[in-house]
């Protein structure tokens, strides 16, 4: 906001700070091995960087180049985006610095969105828009997702511009098509934002019966085209009507297990947020019942809704919002710090009638400390995502979630590279950094770019054991089929029950120890380069 004519301060502060922070962060993500530095991302981001490569070098929106259409990402835009940036030629070892520049200037665009939806929500209030847009800067869990190279980034400046656009649109009474059309692209990217765009068009059709029928045409309408689009080119191009991650994670779980997850999950999550402030926003949107508030906590809920339906995220054990959930924690904080506004007000209010002589210019001051003093809490209690440890991280003292993971996932492909010819096949847990950076064709053993072992059943625990046993994305694995009846000529890693897998192993593959990674390659295969393993093993 301004003063007059003058520039806000604190803003442009907030601003450089964010800057320098997002590339801080950057670089802390990034390693070096054999005296180069490596950027990498999130490994289910690199995932979508191997189809993005292989479709800018001619081979098609594919995980293996030349292999089976199956697929294994589930943002197509932002995959597409990929593909665009890999025919800037770029080293391999620096070509994700480029996507995760473009998530921080994605979040430093929505930080200008937040301050005025803020603004506009608040009247105008410089702390609410302040107050929101720094939550928001320096969340832990929206900058790890985002600047590791996911469309989360993406997806919260799109949800921060529908809901400003839809606020606008209510607020002034005139029907627009806007906030569809920006969901809309959501949607697009990914297929999941239909649940947030219905619940926009719903919110709104309540909300404005003026033009209710508008709302519902336009509003269904954009969303039955996205969707569409979505569908039939999956269904055209792969062979399904959804993404292979969506049998492997959903199909062939006990729904009421998974939905227990779910719940779980979203206890614990409001639980580390600090469940006090949780309860602000909430008191605020049913003590006012505003519109603006109202749409905030709509989409909020919405979000936080679908996360329970799908049973989480597979990382809910690092805290903090989810993937789902992070792209409306913006929303989340400029109620938060509505409320603490709302509350100073509320005390304000009872100091004067209890206490006539405390007025003034000491009751401001004492007011305002106690506004910051709580916003400062919420900001560390916010960030505090495992326990007070996870500051360490926020504050950039300690690498961020999977930082050692992903340097020994390159590391690993290096390895691969050395000992193997390009025509080898590799099997892998983990189907983003090895693959892309091995430049190997692989086989995906949990699944994600596997159609078979995607659409098979989970391994599933026991009784209420399966509330917590329930693990997106990590509960399909068949070796008989990936080892046995594939036999690639490298098995990179197991998964879990190791044991299950020696009959394929133990006849067939030789055990050994290169660079302090153990690999089972394939006795006796021509794509493996036996001189160099024999000089290189070390067990």
């Amino acid at each position: 906001m301004k003063k007059g004519n003058k520039p806000d301060t604190l803003w442009i502060v907030l601003i450089v700070a964010y800057v320098v922070y997002a590339a801080l962060f950057i670089y802390r993500t990034s390693f070096v091995i054999g005296g180069t530095r490596y950027f990498t991302l999130f490994d289910d981001a690199m995932i979508s960087m191997t189809y993005a490569r292989n479709l800018a070098h001619g081979h098609g929106l594919v995980w293996n180049a030349g292999g089976e259409r199956v697929q294994g990402y589930t943002n197509l835009l932002w995959t597409l985006y990929m593909g665009l940036i890999h025919l800037i030629p770029v080293a391999k070892s620096k070509i994700s610095l480029l996507v995760q520049a473009t998530s921080a200037g994605l979040l430093l665009a929505n930080l200008f969105v937040v301050r005025r939806l803020a603004g506009t929500i608040s009247g105008g209030s410089r702390f609410v828009s302040l107050g929101a847009a720094t939550l928001t800067a320096f969340y832990l869990p929206l900058n790890n997702w985002s600047l590791q190279g996911m469309e989360v980034g993406l997806l919260t400046l799109l949800v921060s511009l529908a809901l400003l656009r839809s606020l606008k649109m209510i607020e002034g009474k005139a029907f627009s098509v806007w906030p569809y059309v920006i969901l809309g692209v959501g949607v697009l990217v990914r297929l999941d934002m239909t649940v947030l765009l219905a619940a926009v068009i719903g919110f709104a059709a309540w909300r404005d019966p003026r033009t209710r029928s508008r709302h519902l045409a336009f509003g269904l309408a954009i969303l039955g085209a996205a969707l569409a689009i979505q569908v039939i080119f999956s269904r055209v191009y792969y062979g399904d009507f959804f993404p292979n991650t969506f049998y492997q994670k959903l199909v062939g779980y006990p729904f009421i297990w998974r939905l227990a997850k779910g719940i779980y999950a979203a206890l614990v999550f409001i639980w580390r947020l600090n469940l006090i402030f949780f309860v602000v926003p909430i008191g605020l949107v049913l003590a006012r019942r505003r519109n603006g508030e109202l749409l905030l906590s709509a989409a909020f809920l919405a979000q936080l809704g679908y996360s329970i339906y799908v049973g989480g995220d597979a990382w809910e054990s690092w805290g903090g919002a989810n993937r789902y959930v992070c792209i409306v924690m913006p929303a989340f904080f400029i109620l938060f710090v509505a409320g603490l506004e709302a509350l100073g007000a509320s005390a304000r209010a009872y100091l004067e009638r209890s206490m006539p002589k405390v007025r003034g210019a000491a009751l401001d001051k004492y007011l305002a400390r106690s506004k910051a003093a709580l916003f400062i809490l919420g900001l560390a209690s916010f960030n505090a995502i495992y326990g007070p440890a996870a500051l360490t991280e926020m504050l950039l003292l300690k690498q961020t979630l999977h930082i050692d993971d992903n340097q020994k996932m390159v590391e690993r492909a290096l390895t691969v590279d050395k000992v193997t010819t390009d025509r080898a096949t590799i099997a892998v847990v983990w189907d983003g950094a090895i693959p892309y950076f091995a430049e190997r064709p692989a086989v995906s053993i949990l699944g994600k770019n596997d159609r078979k072992v995607g659409h098979e059943k989970m391994r599933t625990a026991s009784g209420a054991a399966q509330i917590v046993a329930f693990y997106p994305g990590h509960l399909k694995w068949d070796y008989a089929y990936s080892i046995g009846q594939l036999r690639p000529d490298v098995v990179v890693h197991l998964w879990q029950e190791p044991e299950s897998a020696k009959p394929y192993l133990q006849f067939d593959y030789v055990q050994v120890k290169i660079d302090g990674f153990t690999l089972y390659l394939r006795d006796g295969s021509p794509n493996i380069l036996w001189s160099r393993v024999k000089a290189l093993s070390t067990g």
